[in-house]
């Protein structure tokens, strides 16, 4: 994880290339730059935290951590601040990726394109996974007065969430795909377990209470053959 100071000096980005004294009735080539695609900011509390951390993930995620005693307002400002080195990851990022379709195109790798697009669409998901669902558990929490204290968003393959007994939620990113319905009965399900780390009768009232409608949510998982928490 790169920590970057409160006041990191500005950089400049890379000057595009230019042919140095052409031949004559020749123009110079106009290098054809690669798109930056929109930052996705994430804000995650850190209780161990000491400062505000700035990380662009491998999937392109930038990950803003917020410290203990921070605010979501002064972690967007140190974000906009360090928007140029953002762009400079995301930027590099996205050039590694060129030259990697560059280098299939030209070894005329089978396959590739569809590869690449279900890696594509895979990476977006993930994306809105981990902008939309973190909000949303937090903001259920508030609702029934809980306290998650860590969130994660992960490739579970067979699990659509767990809660552990230290409050730390890890939540699968298919969630996203599913109706806003079913999302919210799990993500109340992991919260319900705040409460009680089992299964039991009590906490299954729990649920009912937090979410009446969790049993047409379950029969929609089964109906897909989802498995359940």
């Amino acid at each position: 994880m790169l920590q970057l100071p409160l006041n990191l000096e500005p950089g400049t980005l890379n000057p595009e290339p230019r042919t140095l004294n052409p031949e004559p009735g020749t123009l110079n080539p106009i290098p054809v730059p690669v798109p930056i695609p929109v930052p996705v900011l994430v804000f995650v509390r850190h209780p161990r935290a000491r400062r505000y951390l700035i990380r662009v993930t491998a999937d392109g995620v930038v990950r803003v951590t917020v410290p203990r005693g921070g605010s979501k307002r002064e972690a967007a400002a140190f974000a906009e601040r360090e928007q140029a080195w953002i762009e400079r990851q995301l930027r590099a990022r996205a050039e590694r990726e060129q030259r990697e379709r560059e280098r299939r195109t030209a070894n005329g790798e089978a396959g590739g394109s569809n590869h690449e697009r279900h890696d594509l669409d895979r990476r977006s998901l993930l994306a809105r996974a981990k902008q939309d669902l973190p909000p949303r558990l937090l903001d259920l929490a508030a609702q029934h007065g809980l306290t998650v204290r860590r969130i994660s968003i992960r490739n579970q393959r067979s699990r659509w969430g767990s809660c552990s007994r230290t409050g730390h939620i890890c939540l699968n990113w298919r969630l996203v795909t599913m109706p806003e319905q079913v999302r919210d009965y799990v993500l109340i399900h992991e919260l319900m377990h705040l409460k009680r780390m089992d299964h039991s009768p009590k906490f299954w009232k729990l649920v009912a209470e937090a979410c009446p409608a969790y049993k047409k949510a379950r029969a929609w998982l089964r109906s897909q053959g989802a498995l359940e928490n």
